[in-house]
């Protein structure tokens, strides 16, 4: 039997609605962890069937850092005014801001990485990669496949901690930022995007 107390301590740690919380643990046998796996799912499920919609609304949120060296300005994009003057949404353009100033990330999507940068990440892997042992046998080298996933995991590494939606949330790093981001999908019934951000420091901090 799911209990008040596990339905709210899901709620609390997700702020989904009571009754997505309850199905979830229901469905998870009263497990929390497995629960908020089947959250996330639906999320992406809702966030896939939503990703058509038109996005006419929004709030714009910045953070600054205590010691005023650093911040940052985040335009979150919704559909509708209702949603962009939720206290909550406005809550979440806040972290996401919080969390560009805290991370620094040069990308918002895998998708804006242009060739010219991969390119040059490449070139400085493919010199890593040859320094590496070869594989137990005493073969010269390393075969071409292996040595295309070794480079993959190794661009997938770098660039995922320069690109806002793969890095892990400051604020929970069992999250990123697109976990984030679509759990506030499932939350407001709305596509939610990142339309653009900025960050701001002084002397490179």
């Amino acid at each position: 039997m799911i209990t008040t107390e596990q339905v709210k301590a899901l709620r609390d740690a997700t702020g989904i609605s009571v009754m997505q919380c309850k199905k979830a643990l229901e469905a998870a046998g009263g497990d929390a962890a497995k629960a908020l796996i089947i959250l996330r799912k639906a999320g992406a499920e809702i966030a896939g069937k939503k990703s058509g919609r038109t996005l006419g609304a929004g709030a714009v949120s910045a953070y600054i850092h205590g010691n005023g060296n650093v911040g940052a300005m985040v335009e979150l994009s919704c559909e509708t005014d209702f949603v962009a003057k939720n206290e909550q949404f406005k809550a979440l353009a806040y972290d996401i801001a919080m969390h560009v100033a805290a991370s620094n990330p040069v990308y918002l999507k895998a998708a804006d990485i242009s060739e010219d940068d991969k390119a040059k990440a490449r070139e400085v892997f493919e010199k890593d990669i040859k320094g590496l042992p070869a594989p137990a046998g005493g073969q010269a080298g390393k075969p071409a496949a292996l040595v295309e996933k070794i480079m993959q995991g190794k661009l997938q590494a770098y660039f995922g901690e320069k690109t806002l939606l793969d890095q892990p949330f400051i604020k929970n790093p069992d999250l990123t930022v697109n976990d984030l981001i679509q759990s506030g999908i499932q939350k407001f019934g709305e596509k939610i995007e990142v339309a653009r951000f900025e960050r701001f420091s002084i002397l490179g901090k």
